[in-house]
């Protein structure tokens, strides 16, 4: 497909848990957009139910009409200003604010999968998707540790190969871009699950895909320690020396601008942000922690790695304002926005 044509196709939204503020925030990103309270949004269309969005309209008093479009029929420069446009899942979603039902787990995954085919398809340009409730989806038999993982299995389905693609998890904002190494595993088993590979194979995604899809000609990449003031030469632990440095080491040898490993309590102020694009940390919470700080409302969630775009809001289902009006849609408009960015280039 030519670029021109490309860039034509709308992207799509997968609900996520119609429980919790997916549906409050696809609301209220659409109304503020409509109202001017913000620029128009990219064109987009909304994987869901649409019972569902009827429903918490109505809740939530918003005076949306809610247009049924197959995605295969749409283009981005079609004219809805007025609608907001959904493509029926064949699923039904039956969870109220704040009380999911375990039913939902198969639309919910329908929905993600659904985009992704949608992607491939060529009838959409780039996956955004709302906010799940993994523990609900682990409880009804889902395999996989989370999103993430599961767009990873989906990829590799997309490029019909057996062996997994690496998915990388990105949290983007104007102050600041952080990778995990390690993700959705508890904090005490990162020490022995870290190694010197995942290091190289998650800086080299990261190292592609911010030429690629952001337009950074040269990366400048940081890379944390794990322990306290990055082990003190061994003092305060030996991952550093072992694991963290012989892979900087490599990567440089491969023309990679890294440096590091850095002290985790020293590398997020301004000035030392300034230093670098994207900060690669060893595990969840040294990653997301600052990226939260600095940006909670406007930070998104990015998946690296992958042959599709997708983009996320930064933050969860929120169950307890589920269908309140007080969710901010914020950092859903910025996934949107970064969306449409990212698969134009």
């Amino acid at each position: 497909m030519k670029q021109a044509e490309h860039n034509r196709l709308p992207l799509v939204v997968s609900i996520g848990e119609p429980a919790g503020i997916g549906p409050d925030i696809a609301l209220l990103a659409w109304q503020n957009s409509r109202e001017g309270e913000s620029r128009p949004l990219p064109p987009h269309i909304v994987l869901c139910d649409p019972d569902i969005l009827r429903s918490r309209a109505s809740t939530l008093g918003i005076d949306a009409e809610i247009f049924e479009i197959d995605v295969s029929l749409a283009k981005a420069d079609d004219h809805y200003e007025n609608r907001l446009l959904v493509h029926a899942l064949d699923n039904r979603l039956i969870g109220t604010p704040a009380n999911p039902h375990r039913d939902d787990s198969s639309g919910i995954i329908e929905a993600i999968t659904t985009g992704v085919g949608l992607i491939k398809s060529e009838f959409a340009r780039g996956l955004v998707t709302l906010p799940i409730n993994k523990k609900s989806l682990y409880d009804a038999g889902f395999p996989h540790p989370g999103h993430t993982e599961f767009l990873g299995v989906l990829a590799a389905h997309w490029l019909e190969q057996d062996t997994l693609v690496k998915p990388v998890m990105m949290l983007a904002s104007p102050e600041l871009k952080t990778v995990p190494v390690t993700i959705h595993i508890p904090l005490m088993d990162v020490a022995g699950t870290l190694s010197g590979t995942d290091i190289i194979e998650t800086v080299q995604i990261v190292h592609r895909d911010l030429k690629s899809r952001f337009g950074i000609a040269s990366p400048r990449i940081a890379i944390a320690g794990l322990n306290p003031h990055a082990g003190e030469n061994g003092a305060i632990g030996i991952e550093e020396q072992e694991i963290i440095s012989p892979a900087i080491e490599l990567l440089s040898a491969r023309g990679i601008n890294c440096i590091g490993p850095l002290p985790a309590d020293t590398m997020f102020h301004a000035a030392a942000r300034e230093r670098y694009d994207i900060a690669v940390c060893m595990y969840h919470d040294q990653a997301l922690i600052p990226a939260k700080a600095l940006a909670f409302d406007e930070a998104v969630n990015v998946t690296l790695g992958l042959p599709f775009v997708r983009t996320s809001p930064d933050h969860g289902t929120a169950y307890d304002i589920a269908g309140t009006g007080n969710a901010n849609p914020s950092s859903y408009i910025a996934a949107l926005r970064m969306a449409d960015e990212m698969s134009r280039s």
